[in-house]
């Protein structure tokens, strides 16, 4: 997730992809993805149930994915999940059943079969709801694979989910400073993004406006070299810890100076990132990239499902 970033100035080297990519296929319809985007709420989500121990992941129960889901309906009708395994394969099914507009389902690992099969049953088995399929996330950073391997697993997905709008996540600057990014993007039909101010040389200077306005800026420079709908899955700011100077006052002054300079469209969007604080993601980043406690605090609500001080604002 978050902490798998690159301190990258916008502009710094973001020259690689200077123009649209032309599609390579005949665009899926992302009206159901597209209309959320505009006129709902999309909130990332990953089951509060769902941790890592050893090095394997636990398992997430219907009843505790329902209990998720029941803070979050008042406020979002979208979700975006990571990963079909270890029980979030069967968020699309609760997330209908519990009156969510749409879901984008999330594939952690492209190479991996038990995992692709599962997102596909559940995208066959809840068609209403199913905005979108993102097929990895941070591939390219995380050294899992190219962007070649990339875009052969989105076309054999293509090939038997046709209608259905496909994407991969990566942080902003794997789009905008790599070459080899131009090919995979013309085999998407949506992009999703993260964009993180916080791992910016200049975070600790600016303030909230400034923080918000660099994700606008990076969507527009994403909307000039990819044709489709840009949805930005990761950005925000963390409420903790207060060892770091995070806090939950930052947290809510981004997500207002977001909200304000960044108004819900059909081109270009954000998802609230992230419902719920995970509190072992901060022993979970990459090793080379260093701890990052800031990690277990990117929710709008604690582990405990405990709203913060940014959903007092947010109107249902």
């Amino acid at each position: 997730m978050a902490a798998t970033r690159r301190n990258v100035l916008l502009g710094a080297g973001a020259a690689a992809l200077s123009s649209v990519a032309p599609r390579a296929h005949a665009a899926a319809p992302t009206g159901l993805l597209t209309d959320v985007m505009a006129n709902g709420r999309f909130v990332t989500y990953q089951p509060t149930a769902i941790t890592a121990v050893d090095g394997k992941l636990t398992a997430a129960s219907e009843e505790s994915i329902r209990a998720d889901l029941a803070v979050l309906k008042p406020h979002f009708d979208g979700l975006i999940t990571y990963s079909a395994i270890s029980g979030a394969e069967r968020v699309p099914d609760i997330a209908r059943e519990m009156g969510f507009r749409a879901v984008v389902v999330g594939v952690w690992s492209i190479t991996d079969e038990t995992e692709r099969a599962n997102a596909i049953a559940a995208v066959e088995r809840n068609p209403s709801i199913i905005a979108g399929l993102s097929l990895g996330n941070e591939t390219i950073l995380g050294q899992r694979g190219n962007w070649g391997d990339v875009a052969y697993q989105i076309g054999r997905m293509r090939k038997r989910l046709p209608s259905v709008p496909l994407a991969t996540t990566e942080p902003f600057a794997q789009y905008l400073d790599q070459s080899d990014a131009r090919s995979t993007l013309a085999t998407m039909d949506f992009l999703l993004v993260n964009i993180h101010p916080i791992f910016e040389t200049w975070f600790r200077s600016a303030k909230a406006p400034n923080w918000a306005d660099f994700v606008v800026r990076v969507a527009q420079r994403l909307a000039q070299v990819f044709p489709g709908p840009v949805l930005v899955k990761e950005t925000g700011v963390p409420s903790g810890p207060e060892s770091a100077r995070f806090d939950e006052a930052m947290q809510d002054d981004f997500w207002r100076a977001l909200e304000a300079q960044m108004p819900r469209s059909s081109a270009r969007a954000f998802s609230y990132f992230s419902a719920f604080d995970a509190p072992w993601r901060a022993n979970d980043a990459s090793p080379e990239l260093g701890m990052h406690p800031e990690e277990a605090y990117w929710g709008l609500f604690t582990e405990a499902r405990v709203p913060k001080k940014v959903m007092a604002d947010m109107p249902a």
